[in-house]
C-alpha cells in the first residue's frame, strides 16, 4: 500500500530590485527550487521578468522600498500568499558620480535613502516574522567599494555601503544573541555588467565598459550559494577578500 504525501513547500524568497540586473538574474537562478516574491518600482519591467518564470511560484509586487509602510506591506502580502517567508534579499541600490569635495546634502540623502534605509526597512519589517518562527535569512547586497573606497567619483555610494556593512554586522550580533538561527549576510560584488553605471545619479561611465567586470548571473550564483550555506560575509569572486585585507592592513597602524 502506498501513502500519498504532500511535498514540502518551497522556501519563499523576497527579492527587491528584481526588475533588472542582479535581482532579475537571481530570480531566474532560484526559480526552479524556490517560490519568489519579486519587488520593484517599474511594473512593466517586473512583469517581463515574471513572465519568464513559473507563474505558480512567482508573485510580483510593485513597491518603493524606500517607503517604510510599503516594505511592511510586502511582508504581509508574502505571508498571505505563501504562509511563509524564508529569505529576504535587499538588492535595491543606486550609484552616484560626484567627487567628495562637491557632494551636496541631496546627494548624501539620496544615497542613504536608497542604499541604507531601504535595507534597514527590509530587515526591520521581516524580523518579527523570523523571530516568531525562530529562523530566517536576510541577504544584503553591498559592494567592494564598501570595503575599499577606490573610486573617488563614487564617494557617497562607497560611504553608504560602508554604512550598510556596519548596520548588517550590528543587526546580526543583536539578533543572534536571542535567535541564533536568524542570519544576516553580506554579499559584496565588484563591477557588474548592468545598467548601474548608466543609471547613477549625475550620470557616469557605463558599467559594461569597465575592466574586470562580472555578469549579473555570476553574482546571482554567489547569492544563491549564500542562501544555501548562510555564510555571513562573502565577496563575489576570488581574490577580493585579500584585496580588502591588504588595503586595510596598509592603512591601519598602532600608536
Amino acid at each position: 500500500m502506498s501513502i500519498s504525501q504532500t511535498p514540502p513547500a518551497r522556501p519563499v524568497v523576497v527579492i527587491t530590485g528584481a526588475s533588472t540586473g542582479i535581482g532579475a538574474a537571481l530570480a531566474h537562478r532560484l526559480a526552479p527550487t524556490h517560490s519568489l516574491v519579486l519587488v520593484a518600482r517599474r511594473a512593466d519591467a517586473l512583469r517581463q521578468v515574471a513572465a519568464s518564470l513559473p507563474a505558480a511560484n512567482t508573485v510580483t509586487i510593485t513597491a518603493d522600498v524606500t517607503v517604510r509602510n510599503q516594505v511592511d506591506d510586502i511582508v504581509e502580502t508574502t505571508l498571505a500568499q505563501f504562509s511563509r517567508l524564508d529569505v529576504w534579499v535587499n538588492n535595491v541600490g543606486r550609484g552616484i558620480t560626484r567627487a567628495p569635495s562637491a557632494l551636496t546634502d541631496d546627494d548624501l540623502d539620496d544615497m542613504l535613502r536608497i542604499n541604507v534605509k531601504s535595507a534597514l526597512y527590509g530587515m526591520q519589517a521581516v524580523l518579527p516574522h523570523f523571530q516568531l518562527v525562530g529562523r530566517g535569512h536576510v541577504v544584503n547586497v553591498s559592494s567592494m567599494l564598501g570595503r575599499v573606497p577606490m573610486a573617488t567619483f563614487r564617494s557617497a555610494y562607497s560611504a553608504s555601503k560602508h554604512f550598510l556593512n556596519a548596520l548588517t554586522a550590528n543587526m546580526r550580533t543583536e539578533v543572534q544573541e536571542t535567535h541564533p538561527d536568524i542570519q544576516f549576510s553580506l554579499v559584496s560584488p565588484g563591477v557588474v555588467r548592468t545598467a548601474f553605471g548608466a543609471n547613477a545619479l549625475h550620470g557616469g561611465p557605463d558599467s559594461h565598459t569597465l575592466p574586470n567586470s562580472q555578469s549579473a548571473e555570476e553574482v546571482a550564483d554567489v547569492i544563491a550559494q549564500v542562501i544555501t550555506d548562510r555564510r555571513p560575509d562573502v565577496y563575489s569572486r576570488a581574490g577580493m577578500a585579500n584585496t580588502a585585507i591588504q588595503y586595510l592592513s596598509g592603512l591601519a597602524q598602532d600608536p
